[in-house]
């Protein structure tokens, strides 16, 4: 069930790497000394023009810029609670093995935290910039899918989930299963049961899409591959589809999750962005760093 950090692809690797180039960018009078070895001495301008040669330099220096002109305009609309919210969602839900995610991922508890921001910005942008027509609701309403409950047992390997299913085939209680072989902390003491929507982020599509073509009291035949591991998954409640006009809400929300996991989309986003906050790079060694990104906002 578990789901790695979804970070617009844009915007992935930003919150690691702003530290490196916000401090090379300082301009010193003195050079400051940034390390030394017998035969001399490396300065932050030594180490400064080091870096601009590097490829990875220009994506920093973007990543920063992206990050800084999204604050810039739409700081005020997130908030350190949501920040804190989101982050400890993602803390229960890889309980103890919340520190190895943090570094399979490459991130620090506080870059951790930016990158959270950075996605929360991304998305309040994508709201402001970009609306949804009743057309595109409409379209939507073709493959909606309500909230649903469920059952689920995530296990590390196939053979147990496939053991699992023969023990509910046995007639054994889902519920006593779960608190025997799910590896998912977060549920396995109440019988694997969680509730998500279509545009949840913390499951896997997999996930989803295996659970939504479940009725109720069925369970999956067959383990189901995700991000970290094998579900079996059993449907508790999968309600009606209800109305297109009682659906509004939740189908708006669907196109902008489904807008927000799309990288053309979210390119012109932040396009506009960079345009309104007037973003320029002075240095000319960097000056191509945001080329990807100038070009004009595409009507939709």
């Amino acid at each position: 069930m578990k789901n790695k950090l979804r970070i617009q692809g844009l915007l992935a690797t930003m919150a690691a790497s702003l530290v490196l180039l916000t401090g090379c960018q300082t301009k010193q009078a003195d050079d400051p000394t940034v390390a030394t070895y017998s035969g001399g001495q490396v300065t932050q301008a030594n180490l400064y023009k080091e870096l601009k040669q590097s490829p990875t330099t220009k994506t920093v220096l973007a990543n920063l810029l992206i990050y800084r002109a999204l604050n810039h305009a739409y700081g005020k609309s997130v908030s350190t609670k949501a920040v804190n919210t989101t982050y400890d969602s993602y803390q229960k839900q890889y309980g103890e093995n919340f520190t190895s995610f943090l570094t399979q991922n490459g991130f620090s508890k506080a870059s951790f935290r930016q990158s959270i921001r950075t996605n929360l910005l991304s998305e309040v942008a994508l709201k402001k910039l970009k609306k949804v027509t009743n057309s595109q609701l409409k379209e939507a309403w073709k493959t909606y899918q309500p909230k649903v409950t469920v059952q689920h047992i995530l296990t590390s390997d196939e053979a147990t989930a496939k053991q699992v299913i023969s023990d509910l085939a046995a007639g054994k209680d889902f519920t006593k299963l779960a608190k025997t072989y799910s590896i998912d902390t977060a549920t396995k003491d109440n019988g694997g049961k969680t509730s998500f929507e279509a545009t949840s982020k913390s499951f896997d599509s997999t996930f989803k899409d295996a659970a939504y073509k479940l009725k109720n009291g069925d369970y999956t035949q067959s383990p189901v591959k995700v991000t970290n591991g094998y579900e079996v998954i059993k449907m508790v409640n999968h309600p009606a589809k209800g109305s297109f006009e009682n659906n509004k809400k939740a189908l708006t929300a669907n196109v902008y999750a489904k807008w927000s996991r799309n990288s053309s989309v979210m390119q012109r986003v932040i396009s506009q962005v960079l345009k309104d906050q007037h973003v320029t790079i002075k240095d000319k060694d960097l000056s191509d760093a945001l080329d990807s990104y100038k070009q004009s906002v595409a009507k939709d």
